[in-house]
């Protein structure tokens, strides 16, 4: 895929500011009114980032641009105990947030060709990980520990309104990944080695960093039940990404690392002429992703290698996140909005060795937003987000093979976002 240095420099520049890691590594929401609404918004689109949830929501939102940014701050720690045969010799706390505050720029713009056609893109920041160790965890290597993975989604979107209560879209959904990660020279030992862990020892880790491009899509509908009732309905393809050549031995299948497949139905309920009440259920399957889903023991029982076809990666679960939000129109010019948001675990406690790096274990979100209308009909929109404090305590995680013991993991974080919109 083929870019202008002019838009490659602009990826490259808003995938390198995101770390998201909330429903597994995905977003909680996506556009700043919807964050605040616990990221709520199949059956309820309110601005031109509608696409990153359902396209259909583009044939509802009339003309309009959109533009945010969100200030993120992850903060996640690990505990390594009874390591080394019991001789505890790595065993400590270990703090990731050598960089732990990020900037994540988010984009809209829809224009209504025709009462029934609409078109649109949405440019936003589909998910990431990023763990930042200030030293070496020696279990894993003998630099300090550092893995960054940022996603960006392109979404042109056509949007049909094919009766008057019902809406269908399609996104084509152009994505764009950057990866990087250091401090696993364990894993990398020579070919022919006794410890060799890899098919691809050389491209393992501390390779810089290295990107890829994929296409999928995501279609949706919305259909209004009655004045009072909106259903939604939405599907996201696997993208299929290009691999991380220069991580061949790290990742499953020569480096690769699609981004999963994700699916979901929203309810929006307005249930006085001030409030509307909405709630979305999202599936999303991290384990169809052989680099995310794998287990370790894909290694250690069928010897499988890092980087083969069915080499091991993170054991994540596929992911099942609800969203429930509501909005209250206070006033003329006052939205006032409260979410919240629980995803399922996608970290098994026998699985945490890997996941000292990737450590996406947040599970309640609670959200709240605003937005402010100005004299010029501008909108000026808020949400902030607080994932609250998780652990996950490892259980037989960290293999006889690196000498036993537990690898525990904790983490919280929070959000602040703000965004302009307005009608043309």
């Amino acid at each position: 895929m083929k870019l202008s240095n002019a838009l490659f420099a602009l990826l490259t520049m808003i995938a390198s500011t995101q770390a998201l890691a909330t429903d597994g590594y995905l977003a909680h929401g996506y556009g700043v009114k919807a964050q605040g609404m616990g990221g709520a918004g199949i059956a309820l689109p309110q601005d031109a980032l509608a696409a990153a949830t359902n396209p259909a929501g583009m044939g509802l939102i009339g003309n309009r641009v959109d533009a945010g940014v969100t200030w993120f701050r992850p903060q996640r720690e690990i505990e390594l105990v009874n390591t080394a045969g019991g001789s505890k010799m790595f065993d400590g706390t270990y703090d990731a947030n050598d960089s732990e505050n990020f900037i994540i720029p988010e984009f809209g713009a829809n224009y209504d060709v025709s009462p029934t056609l609409s078109l649109g893109i949405s440019v936003y920041g589909n998910g990431g990980m990023n763990t930042d160790y200030s030293k070496a965890i020696p279990l894993l290597g003998n630099t300090p520990a550092r893995m960054d993975l940022a996603q960006l989604f392109i979404a042109p979107t056509v949007a049909w309104k094919v009766t008057p209560n019902n809406v269908l879209g399609l996104s084509l959904n152009l994505a764009y990944q950057r990866f990087e990660v250091k401090g696993l020279q364990n894993f990398a030992a020579p070919v022919g080695s006794p410890q060799q862990s890899s098919s691809a020892p050389n491209n393992v880790t501390n390779k810089g960093y290295d990107s890829s491009t994929g296409v999928g899509v995501r279609v949706g509908w919305i259909g209004q039940i009655n004045d009072a009732v909106s259903l939604g309905a939405t599907y996201q393809s696997k993208t299929y990404m290009r691999k991380f050549d220069k991580y061949k031995g790290l990742f499953a299948e020569g480096g690769d690392f699609d981004i999963p497949e994700n699916y979901g139905i929203g309810l929006a309920v307005k249930a006085t002429p001030q409030l509307t009440l909405a709630a979305d259920v999202e599936r999303i399957k991290y384990s169809d992703v052989d680099s995310v889903g794998n287990s370790i023991n894909n290694l250690l029982q069928q010897g499988q290698l890092l980087g083969s076809s069915k080499g091991p990666g993170f054991a994540w679960r596929d992911v099942t996140a609800v969203k429930l939000g509501a909005s209250y129109a206070y006033s003329d010019n006052l939205t006032l909005r409260a979410g919240y948001n629980h995803s399922s675990q996608p970290i098994r406690k026998s699985e945490t060795l890997f996941n000292v790096i990737a450590p996406g274990i947040v599970q309640d979100h609670l959200t709240l937003g605003a937005t402010y209308v100005l004299p010029n009909k501008g909108e000026l929109s808020f949400a902030y987000m607080h994932a609250f404090e998780e652990k996950v305590k490892g259980n037989g995680s960290i293999p006889a093979a690196y000498g036993g013991g537990e690898a525990n993991l904790k983490m919280y974080e929070d959000s602040l976002g703000v965004a302009y919109g307005w009608q043309f």
